[in-house]
């Protein structure tokens, strides 16, 4: 009788019979598919090039009945479970090597409800897909910056997005959510109901069961004044200066961004990129300064539709390609800052690859740190060093350099780091992306999910507290 093999979240290895996946097959909706299946080399792809795992069994979730069937089965026979959203995370967490896949990509249902202003979302969505819906209607909420990117982990992480700065992080602007828990029971979270686990899933990740649906606050939101200025690279610490003074200075409306990157002609660059949704007739007072920082090289500012907003990076971060990042935040750029970017930029192995400065301020910093799991609530940027590059010859020389920048840059970062931009880099990270909020993620965690079912994500472990 064939069997399968699998792998249990003990590190052990158990077989199966036919009939035991097939009667679990009967239970579920969805695709299950074996690695012999066509479907399965697609489905355990992700984002990351880097990450090559092949799990035993993947379930492609239809809806939540089909999550609580998965959760059920893998903790019947005590599987090494991995759950999927978009798949976009640097870490790969999404899939597991010989475990259980829980795939959620199939579930993009979405709801609008224009006159209420909220959408009911499934964690399959990706960014775009989200936009299109609620832009029918001029209307959106806080996401990402890349429109591939998944809507489920983006928001368990915090979500920093274009509009951060008038209405928060995408996790400020949830409304409710249902969770299937490690047991496998549906519960609804919201600011009535099991507030402590709504509270969890805004910010602390995966670690507390899988959401299989999200409810979004809406808000008008139709066209915008975005777009980059692009410098000599000659010129980062006069941009760089003057960008900071600016930054700091920028109105709820005005969300920024400055990179170092390799421009359309090969040279390197410095760009400021920017997305304004207040009032037209102040957008050239606002956005003025930017143009005396230096001679630019192009100017790409203009007004836009939002969608295309959310979009303008996809270009440069498509997927397949193969990702080493490094995150943490920083307050300021001291000179000394910007001549270690620009120094390490100069010698990066692949044209690809990208330093970026993300703005976190308004409305984001306005949140006590406390309110939400997502602890870092004041006005800085996200820090972040995008490394990617095709050719598996090349990834020593990539993540070699990604590091030494990052050491170099110790002396000027905080202590805290985005979850989602956090790769594996040990406990210590872990409780740095979850700062004064970890103790009661720890708690947390021992009452939703008290066997750690759910650790394949950057997880709080139970022993940790």
């Amino acid at each position: 009788m064939t069997r399968l093999q699998l792998l249990t979240a003990e590190g052990k290895h158990i077989s199966l019979e036919t009939r035991q996946v097939n009667d679990f097959r009967a239970t579920v909706r969805g695709e299950v598919l074996l690695p012999t299946d066509h479907a399965y080399e697609s489905a355990r792809k992700i984002y990351n090039a880097m990450i090559d795992k092949r799990p035993s069994l993947i379930v492609q979730c239809a809806n939540a009945a089909d999550v609580v069937s998965a959760v059920r089965f893998a903790r019947r026979h005590g599987l090494l479970a991995a759950v999927r959203g978009g798949g976009h995370n640097v870490a790969g967490k999404a899939v597991c090597d010989g475990g259980l896949m829980i795939d959620l990509s199939p579930m993009k249902e979405i709801h609008v409800d224009e006159e209420g202003r909220r959408a009911l979302a499934g964690p399959g969505l990706r960014l775009g897909e989200f936009d299109r819906a609620t832009q029918v209607y001029e209307l959106a909420t806080p996401l990402g910056i890349v429109s591939n990117t998944g809507i489920a982990g983006l928001t368990l992480g915090g979500g920093i997005g274009w509009l951060n700065g008038k209405f928060g992080l995408a996790c400020d602007n949830l409304l409710s959510v249902e969770v299937v828990t490690a047991e496998g029971q549906i519960l609804k979270a919201d600011p009535d109901v099991n507030q402590d686990l709504f509270w969890a899933v805004r910010g602390g990740g995966g670690n507390f069961g899988v959401v299989t649906s999200f409810e979004y606050r809406l808000h008008h939101m139709a066209s915008v004044i975005g777009g980059m200025l692009l410098y000599p690279i000659q010129k980062a610490r006069q941009v760089l200066s003057s960008y900071d003074t600016f930054a700091r200075k920028a109105p709820d409306e005005l969300t920024t961004a400055a990179a170092l990157l390799t421009g359309p002609n090969g040279d390197a660059v410095v760009a400021v990129l920017v997305c304004y949704s207040g009032p037209v007739e102040e957008a050239d007072k606002i956005l003025g300064p930017l143009r005396t920082f230096a001679p630019p090289l192009a100017d790409l500012i203009r007004p836009m539709k939002y969608l295309e907003m959310q979009s303008i990076l996809d270009q440069g971060y498509p997927p397949g390609r193969l990702h080493y990042w490094k995150s943490g935040f920083i307050k300021e750029l001291s000179e000394e800052a910007i001549d270690t970017m620009t120094r390490h930029h100069a010698v990066k192995p692949s044209p690809l690859t990208a330093i970026v400065l993300q703005q976190v301020h308004g409305a984001a910093a306005r949140v006590g740190p406390a309110q939400t799991a997502f602890p870092h609530r004041k006005s800085q940027y996200d820090f972040e060093v995008l490394s990617q590059w095709t050719g598996d010859t090349k990834s020593e020389e990539n993540v070699q350099w990604t590091r030494k920048l990052y050491e170099s840059m110790q002396p000027f970062l905080e202590r805290g780091v985005y979850v989602n931009s956090l790769g594996e880099e040990g406990e210590d990270r872990v409780r740095a992306a979850y700062g004064q909020n970890f103790d009661r993620l720890v708690e947390l965690k021992r009452k939703y999910d008290p066997t750690n079912f759910f650790r394949l994500n950057q997880n709080i472990r139970l022993e940790a507290g």
